[in-house]
């Protein structure tokens, strides 16, 4: 009977929706809650065990299932879940797929099943209202310290300040909803809920990197940010659609890591260099919190004259790590060499993709911009 039963579960996996984790979209889930008859994945289900006033899990494989347990799996399901507890998600809000830090997942699957934020749209307050304020941890420029500061959105003025004293009349810096993008980066901050906030001064990027301890407060900023984005595109793009505008929130880097890298000239030394792929702009920082990138370069498409090469040229000079990558512009070769082959691949790959897309109009007025700088 016993194997009969899980035999009746595991053939529940071939339904249509149930094929993917109900809450990352992760392909094969075997595990799953059978209190509120969804298919999850292993990393979700850990996320699950931390409600276990909501949800109660299983493997599909290797727990015992009763009977009812299974009947309830069968009338319910991965799509039957999604109609009644993702119904009224706002387009602009962040679905984390399973690539995603465990921090957005957490907050999903805790604002679905738990709060049921999306079930209740009153609920969705704290991200939707057009303004926010409340103090994140905020790294200093130039000593690294994490210090409390005030930050202010308000989608009426298309910005994000912040403020060094709790009684300053004047910001420290205005944000430009405009130029704004948001990315949670917790290795790099050294901190499970750390986001790095980017956004641009006089067209060069500025990064500022925050925390909150409270792991929904910092999603919520996160998606307070998206849904300002998403406001500002609709007025600027009347004509799109929302599928049209969501992509274009906020974007996760392309790549990023250590490259070295050498001068104009090609002669001078190698340097090593923390590298941040962001769309088509490449930035280099000597260290991967710094404020402000070093240089940046920007990358075209093929039909304008830009080309990957593996390896450097033979007349290359001086020591290097051993695995070269020339980057060929209109104006002039840029030569970065990885530490690994496996290293240089990825940076290869990723930036094949940048030169393989097409450029867009407002794509070639950066460029322009690029060429101008001193």
């Amino acid at each position: 009977m016993a194997k009969e039963r899980r035999r009746a579960v595991l053939e529940l996996l071939q339904r249509p929706g149930n094929t993917r984790c109900a809450d990352c979209g992760a392909p094969d889930p075997d595990w799953a809650s059978y209190t509120l008859g969804v298919f999850i994945c292993l990393s979700c289900s850990g996320i699950h065990r931390n409600i276990p006033q909501v949800s109660k899990v299983k493997s599909i494989r290797l727990d015992a299932w009763e009977e009812a347990q299974v009947e309830f799996m069968a009338s319910h399901g991965n799509d039957a879940a999604r109609d009644k507890y993702e119904s009224k998600v706002p387009p602009f809000y962040y679905r984390p797929t399973s690539s995603d830090c465990q921090l957005l997942r957490e907050q999903w699957i805790r604002a679905k099943y738990e709060r049921q934020e999306f079930t209740h749209p009153d609920k969705q307050e704290p991200y939707s209202a057009g303004y926010r304020e409340g103090f994140l941890w905020k790294r200093g420029r130039d000593n690294g310290q994490f210090l409390s500061r005030k930050f202010v959105l308000t989608e009426r003025e298309g910005s994000l300040k912040y403020f060094n004293r709790n009684d300053a009349k004047e910001p420290k810096a205005i944000m430009k909803i405009e130029h704004l993008n948001a990315t949670f980066q917790p290795a790099k901050i050294g901190h499970p809920h750390g986001l790095q906030v980017t956004y641009l001064k006089d067209n060069s990027t500025r990064n500022i990197f925050v925390y909150h301890e409270d792991g929904k407060e910092i999603v919520d900023w996160f998606n307070a940010l998206r849904a300002a984005r998403f406001h500002y595109l609709q007025v600027a793009f009347p004509g799109a659609s929302d599928a049209d505008l969501v992509p274009k929130l906020s974007r996760n880097y392309l790549k990023e890591g250590y490259m070295e890298k050498t001068g104009p000239k090609q002669t001078e030394g190698f340097r090593k260099r923390w590298f941040t792929m962001d769309d088509r702009r490449l930035m280099y920082f000597k260290d991967p919190l710094d404020a402000f990138a070093r240089g940046e370069v920007f990358i075209g498409s093929k039909e304008s004259g830009y080309t990957v090469l593996d390896g450097l040229p033979p007349s290359t000079q001086g020591h290097h790590w051993p695995h070269g990558i020339t980057i060929v512009t209109p104006e002039r070769r840029f030569l970065l060499a990885c530490e690994t082959e496996m290293e240089q691949r990825a940076w290869v790959e990723a930036f094949r993709k940048v030169v393989d897309r097409p450029m867009l109009p407002q794509e070639y007025a950066v460029e322009a911009h690029f060429k101008h700088k001193p």
